[in-house]
């Protein structure tokens, strides 16, 4: 069990954090002693960790992009590249990580930069796989900018490839998702595609 001081600060924990308890009984689990000070404090540092990896659902379009969306008689594409990215993985709750391209065709509206790596960001911190991250990051600018088309490529590396089962240290996966003109327009798809970098994950 935690010593009383660890329990006492637990009552000052965001109530919507998972309870440090449960880190608890998972590091007992291994037999490992949690009064040695290495883990004293871990299942509460765990459970704030947790929160932060997974704030995402507490967050909203409406409070990321907060209304920073902007005139333009520009309707050429927007790339925005390279937009680094940490999510867990819904299957066995580990790291993946990696970069997302996202670029868009306005019609009459853009988005600020800022707020396209702040939505990448509100559904990456939560249990992701990074198909759907992909989509749901352009059904997202889709949303907010009602643009011509929305194109997104992320290229992650994913532990649970690599840290157990097959154990692939040099393995990387590239997914995409295609709104709009992006879908239907063969042009539009290559010139995007044609923009984005070549995967150094």
């Amino acid at each position: 069990m935690c010593d009383s001081n660890s329990n006492a600060s637990n009552s000052n924990l965001d109530p919507r954090l998972p309870s440090p308890d449960l880190y608890a009984k998972l590091i007992a689990s291994t037999g490992e002693d949690l009064n040695r000070p290495g883990l004293i404090d871990t299942p509460t540092r765990a459970a704030k960790a947790f929160g932060y990896l997974t704030q995402g659902y507490h967050q909203t379009l409406e409070e990321v992009t907060n209304n920073a969306v902007f005139p333009t008689d520009n309707p050429e594409l927007v790339l925005i590249h390279n937009i680094e990215f940490y999510s867990l993985c819904e299957h066995h709750l580990l790291p993946f990580h990696g970069v997302a391209h996202v670029g868009y065709l306005p019609d009459g509206k853009v988005i600020g930069l800022s707020k396209v790596a702040r939505i990448i960001d509100m559904y990456a911190r939560r249990l992701q796989i990074q198909e759907n991250l992909s989509k749901q990051v352009a059904e997202a600018i889709m949303e907010v900018t009602n643009c011509r088309g929305v194109a997104v490529v992320m290229d992650a590396s994913h532990m649970c490839m690599m840290m157990r089962g097959v154990n692939k240290q040099l393995s990387s996966t590239r997914t995409t998702a295609m709104l709009g003109e992006f879908k239907t327009d063969i042009q539009a798809r290559n010139e995007f595609l044609a923009a984005v970098p070549a995967s150094k994950i």
